[in-house]
């Protein structure tokens, strides 16, 4: 709801503006005393907008307990989690792993290069009906979410700006880690998740530092989860990730 209330206000904010610009250039021509009460209802009119969009927020939660998951799947990620909510209220949980191995990809056209292919990054746990990056539907429940590259096939050419992307698997899929899975093998797990021959996935994004928590909305509308990923030689990944929003068509 939250995200759909975004996309009408962003369509409209320019048009508003412009009406703005207008009725204030205007301004100088009537008393001053009439001008000031005219641009502070102006600008009042942004209020119940800008609201909705800073509606979104991240607070802190509890440990990962997930009566589904693995004692090491849950030792292995950081004690504290974060749950994202929207204007109208909890989206999702999502914890992310504790001292991540240090990684390498040569790949062409990769960003997160210190990453390793399907390692686990952490869980996220949806708290409603949602979708993935395809629109594919996913069902309220917790999965993992594992590294990986999209192919450079023209079935994905043009899906994301990057190549980097975040797999689901059902946590009670996915039980191990430490375990590591190939291509063929993580894609399958993850169809379990979408309940299609398609995997599940959210789109990694560029991110420029590490930073605490945080959630806000790209030039897409895009939902973006921003934060660090701690790595086991104390160093940190700087980490951020599409929750809420599909593909540009």
């Amino acid at each position: 709801m939250g995200f759909v209330l975004f996309w009408f206000w962003e369509r409209g904010r320019l048009a508003r503006r412009r009406a703005y610009s207008r009725l204030l250039g205007r301004l100088w021509m009537l008393p001053r005393s009439t001008a000031l009460v005219l641009t502070i209802a102006a600008l009042a009119c942004l209020t119940p907008a800008r609201i909705i969009v800073d509606g979104n927020k991240v607070e802190p939660t509890g440990p990962f307990a997930d009566a589904g998951a693995s004692d090491p799947l849950k030792k292995a990620l950081e004690p504290a989690g974060s749950r994202v909510s929207l204007a109208d209220g909890a989206y999702c949980d999502i914890w992310l792993r504790a001292g991540i191995a240090s990684g390498k990809t040569d790949a062409q056209g990769a960003v997160y290069t210190s990453l390793g292919e399907s390692v686990l990054i952490g869980v996220i746990v949806f708290a409603r009906p949602t979708t993935d990056f395809r629109g594919q539907p996913l069902k309220p429940g917790a999965y993992t979410l594992r590294y990986g590259l999209h192919p450079t096939d023209g079935n994905h050419m043009g899906i994301s700006p990057i190549r980097d992307f975040l797999v689901l698997v059902p946590v009670a899929t996915d039980q191990n880690p430490d375990a590591q899975f190939k291509f063929e093998e993580l894609m399958k797990m993850s169809t379990k998740a979408s309940g299609t021959n398609h995997p599940a996935v959210l789109s990694l994004a560029s991110a420029d530092k590490a930073t605490a928590p945080k959630v806000a909305p790209n030039d897409h509308g895009q939902l973006v989860f921003s934060s660090k990923l701690k790595t086991q030689s104390g160093s940190e990944i700087p980490i951020a990730f599409i929750i809420k929003g599909i593909a540009e068509q």
